[in-house]
């Protein structure tokens, strides 16, 4: 672990310290940590974007089922999308919004694209994405039982 030193002016200090307590860390340090993650993160995807990049993403929105045909059209674009999507995961919010988050894997301008697609058919609100670039590497290895004729999985591990 590298030490580094910082000096803030007071009142950033004092709306610092208060961003701390609201999110519960346990110090500055691991505040700073998750702040340049977050902000490494942003420009690595701006780097990567339109690059053959991988990632992992989960996409969540609103809307409202009873706009005709929304809800066969999400699922139709998750089929036509099923090497993108991993899983998703559907609540009822009241009488009329759903709010459906779907875990996606892929090469990183796909799996931004498949986003603005779902996120743009019209009754879709609130759509937000959030991207972790990952290294994907092969694995000729088992985890115990593995029937005969399964395919090599792969391992995403997220870039630090």
């Amino acid at each position: 672990m590298e030490r580094i030193t910082i000096s803030l002016d007071e009142a950033l200090a004092r709306e610092f310290d208060a961003l701390i307590e609201r999110r519960g860390y346990q110090n500055r340090s691991e505040a700073i940590r998750d702040l340049l993650r977050e902000h490494l993160e942003a420009a690595r995807q701006s780097a990567e974007a339109g690059s053959t990049g991988q990632c992992v993403a989960n996409l969540s929105y609103v809307y409202d089922h009873h706009a005709r045909d929304l809800a066969e059209r999400l699922t139709s674009l998750q089929h036509d999308h099923h090497d993108l999507t991993v899983a998703t995961m559907h609540a009822h919010l009241d009488h009329d919004n759903c709010l459906e988050s779907v875990i996606l894997r892929g090469p990183t301008g796909a799996v931004r694209a498949f986003a603005d697609a779902l996120t743009t058919e019209r009754g879709v609100r609130h759509g937000q994405i959030n991207v972790v670039s990952v290294e994907v590497a092969s694995s000729a290895h088992s985890h115990g039982y593995r029937p005969r004729g399964a395919a090599t999985h792969v391992h995403l591990k997220p870039k630090d």
